[in-house]
């Protein structure tokens, strides 16, 4: 006896599995007579109809992750952004006064590697160095 349909229809009626339903064989004519969700219910309250527990599965326990390198995370400083915008603002202006011929090409490329060996806090800074040097 086939029974495709009516457990199409059990599945559709209780929401689960259709591996969790399982007709009772005895009763097997009672269910193929069964056409409604209704009907479906009945026989579930009579003990026709069984529905088996989730079955799952064992869970995983996953290891903890020791502290070693590689897994140890660290802030990022914002030394590096700082760096950026005092070293493009020295340069502009040493190049600024370079095409103004303010300084000379030696004095520019001296006053260069000094801002590049991070000498110079600010463009104030910068400036008080120069007029020390002249």
């Amino acid at each position: 006896m086939k029974l495709d349909t009516k457990k199409a229809l059990a599945v559709a009626t209780f929401g689960v599995g259709k591996a969790r339903i399982v007709f009772n064989t005895a009763r097997l004519t009672d269910i193929s007579e069964a056409l409604t969700k209704q009907d479906m219910r009945d026989l579930h309250a009579d003990g026709a109809i069984t529905i088996h527990d989730i079955r799952g599965r064992k869970k995983i326990v996953r290891s903890k992750s020791r502290r070693r390198a590689g897994s140890i995370k660290k802030k990022v400083k914002n030394g590096k952004r700082q760096y950026i915008i005092i070293t493009r603002k020295l340069r502009a202006y040493l190049a600024e006064l370079l095409s103004h011929e303010t300084i000379t090409k030696e004095q520019y490329h001296f006053f260069r590697n000094e801002i590049r060996a991070h000498r110079y806090k600010s463009k104030a800074h910068l400036k008080e160095r120069m007029v020390m040097k002249k």
